[in-house]
């Protein structure tokens, strides 16, 4: 089948043509109707100078505006853009022929007027007619068709305005493997971070990554993370007997069975410290330390000698509070 012979839609090449050739002409007769709204709305209110009088300037502007647009049955918007698109094009200027009244809107943003001016007599990739997209494209507004990358997405956040139709497109953009696996390591920790601001879900969150060995042990290198993970174990060892005391009725029978544990444990521990010294210091016999290393064995010393005193105390009076001084020399410091 020939060109010619080709249908768009329900009609023929030609008749298509004709149609074509018809609306061109509606369009060019809009477009002056347009601007002559525009004109006549100047002619009611010329355009002030920037940084010109306010005030009372720019309120009789819009009553004026506001009655004109009833009379003519428009909206105020209609007929103040109509104003300001003809203040930025001289009729001399207008080009009906190869763009619309549309694209002259969009057009009149560019501000300098030669620029402007030059711009729409040249439609851009060698078309002999402008678009709205392409006029759109050029003063860098949102277009209809979206064809680059960037103006897909700005057509996404357009869309995604609305709260619950953007955690919609998020959810349903998180589960495709090959879009996650797009985005950066930086831009993925903000989203969780950001997700796991609750504290229901950080939670659930936690617990599941921290099922994972790889991840465990990665995040056990942290000494913040290390020391937060461990303080909540004796945090919630701590409640756990606090309320095993409060509620159990053999919590009593327990705290004498847990005194005897500690006592044998005690015990066990000097036990086992002079079972150790037993069969370390022998092995000195004709063996002599150098300076540094009597010097650590002395500290050592001196830290069991106070940590028998400790124990002393306690077990005489059953005060187990260590002294300042104490603490840190068994802190090392």
């Amino acid at each position: 089948m020939s060109e010619e012979n080709e249908n768009v839609g329900a009609v023929s090449q030609s008749r298509y043509e004709q149609i074509i050739s018809e609306l061109r002409e509606v369009v060019e007769q809009q477009t002056r109707g347009q601007f002559t709204i525009g004109e006549r709305a100047l002619e009611v209110e010329p355009m002030r100078q920037r940084g010109g009088p306010a005030g009372e300037s720019e309120y009789t502007v819009e009553r004026s505006m506001q009655r004109l647009a009833e009379d003519i049955g428009l909206s105020v918007g209609t007929v103040k853009t109509a104003r300001w698109v003809a203040s930025r094009w001289p009729k001399e200027r207008r080009q009906p022929k190869i763009a619309s009244y549309t694209v002259h809107r969009s057009l009149a943003n560019i501000e300098d007027e030669d620029e402007r001016f030059a711009a729409i007599l040249t439609p851009p990739d060698g078309k002999t007619r402008w678009t709205t997209d392409d006029a759109n494209r050029r003063v860098g507004q949102q277009v209809e068709t979206p064809i680059t990358p960037q103006e897909k997405v700005t057509a996404i956040h357009s869309l995604a305005r609305d709260a619950d139709v953007a955690a919609a497109v998020t959810t349903d953009f998180l589960k495709r493997p090959q879009v996650a696996a797009k985005v950066s390591a930086e831009d993925k920790v903000r989203v969780v971070e950001e997700f796991t601001r609750d504290e229901t879900v950080a939670t659930t969150a936690a617990t599941s990554l921290l099922r994972r060995p790889d991840v465990a042990f990665k995040a056990m290198s942290d000494d913040t993370a290390r020391f937060q993970v461990n303080h909540a174990q004796a945090e919630r060892s701590r409640q756990a007997h606090d309320y095993f005391e409060r509620t159990s009725p053999v919590a009593p029978a327990v705290r004498n069975i847990d005194r005897t544990v500690e006592f044998l444990d005690l015990v066990t521990a000097c036990h086992s410290f002079v079972a150790a010294a037993g069969r370390t210091v022998p092995g000195l016999r004709d063996r002599t330390l150098s300076e540094d290393e009597r010097a650590i064995v002395h500290q050592n010393v001196a830290k069991v000698k106070a940590t028998l005193d400790w124990i002393e105390t306690a077990v005489d009076t059953g005060k187990v509070d260590m002294d300042d001084e104490l603490a840190r020399m068994l802190k090392g410091e």
